[in-house]
């Protein structure tokens, strides 16, 4: 890693805004991505031409990721922009082939799944929901229904605050007329989904509905598993910074989702000030600072519309897998108290994710918060540790 100015964890977009702008001052910036090319979950293989054309000074390379401390021996600074990934909440059925997640599906199809004339059931919450449903329909996919949590009530109060934000009432009018026709339910979710092989109908709030595919997104949790292991501070789930984007720890800048979950814009200009932050650029960094406070504000403004309502803890059943990976039920969870005792008792999480699919859907279902982590902070060759 010498001979680089910078190095940042993650090629989202957070990740290439803090590489671009710390190269375009002259910065010699490598970029580490654990997927094999940049774009990260929203722009996989369709990066924006502006940023795809400003990357090209940037080394990137994929197929690599940060796996424990050691990267802050080599002395360099190194920005932390390792996203997030979807919040699963277990429900009856959830298991079964064909139920995945909305942001899971969004990649699926990017990268060549075939949708042509499947039939296609979303819900959860948030406007991916509608980005995602756009895409298929795209690709030749029936979108039968899109069924949001959130009250009627929230949603509009969310769309009357747009005025704030012309780019995003844009872009909800594009998305809007592509959906034309489409049903789409407020205060609604998926109750239960059947199948014999896999998914072949689902019930939600109020009726059934045939699919062949079900879609469900709750939002985002951040990988904060990296941050952890350097020995960043967290608060509320996320990596505490300054106005700066610097964490606690010397030498470490967080940026995007880690900070905060709050849309591709934020996320941009957040790696843009942590960026130019990182190799001494504060002056420019400031010049940033009233375009991120517009995304912080728009960020609350999204969060408290879309927040996820009670009756979705109620879901599942005492028999209902919320451990997938060592089949761990929710009745084998009741009668403990702490993701602690829960890991001790049952090995919830303790398979191959390691807590990152039950961990975030025990600390909603029961308040646990477990915060332990230990390397390396992503699966791994053997031979990459034994040479670390």
């Amino acid at each position: 890693m010498t001979g680089f100015d910078l190095i940042v964890a993650g090629a989202g977009p957070a990740g290439i805004a803090a590489a671009c702008r710390a190269a375009e001052t002259g910065a010699k910036v490598l970029v580490l991505d654990n997927n094999p090319a940049a774009g990260g979950q929203i722009w996989r293989n369709d990066i924006p031409a502006l940023w795809a054309q400003r990357l090209s000074n940037v080394e990137v390379r994929g197929g690599c990721s940060v796996i424990d401390d050691s990267i802050l021996a080599h002395g360099v600074p190194i920005v932390l922009a390792t996203g997030a990934r979807e919040l699963f909440l277990p429900f009856p059925g959830w298991t079964l082939p064909g139920v995945t997640g909305v942001g899971g599906l969004q990649a699926l199809v990017k990268s060549g799944f075939e949708v042509r004339g499947k039939r296609v059931v979303l819900a959860g919450t948030g406007p991916l929901l509608l980005a995602v449903a756009s895409l298929l329909r795209k690709r030749g996919a029936s979108v039968t229904c899109i069924a949001e949590q959130a009250p009627r009530s929230a949603l509009l109060r969310f769309a009357t605050g747009l005025w704030r934000y012309p780019l995003k009432i844009a872009q909800g009018i594009e998305l809007g007329g592509s959906l034309l026709g489409v049903p789409y339910f407020t205060d609604c979710w998926v109750e239960e989904a059947y199948g014999r092989d896999r998914v072949e109908r689902v019930r939600l709030s109020g009726f059934e509905q045939d699919c062949d595919l079900l879609a469900i997104g709750y939002g985002l949790v951040p990988n904060t598993e990296l941050a952890t292991l350097l020995g960043c501070t967290l608060q509320d789930g996320f990596v505490t910074v300054d106005a700066m984007q610097k964490t606690w720890r010397e030498g470490v800048w967080a940026a995007g989702e880690l900070t905060g979950i709050g849309g591709v814009e934020r996320s941009l200009v957040e790696g843009e000030i942590a960026g130019l932050a990182a190799i001494g650029e504060l002056t420019e960094a400031r010049k940033l600072f009233s375009r991120r406070a517009a995304w912080h504000r728009f960020a609350s403004h999204l969060t408290g519309a879309f927040a996820l309502r009670p009756e979705l803890r109620a879901l599942p059943r005492p028999d209902t897998i919320v451990c997938r990976c060592e089949d761990i039920r929710y009745n084998d969870l009741t009668r403990w108290t702490s993701a602690r005792e829960a890991k001790l008792q049952t090995r919830c999480g303790m398979g191959l994710c390691q807590g990152r699919i039950c961990g975030a859907a025990n600390h909603f279902l029961f308040g646990w918060q477990d915060t332990s982590v230990r390397p390396p902070a992503s699966a791994a060759p053997v031979s990459d540790l034994m040479e670390s």
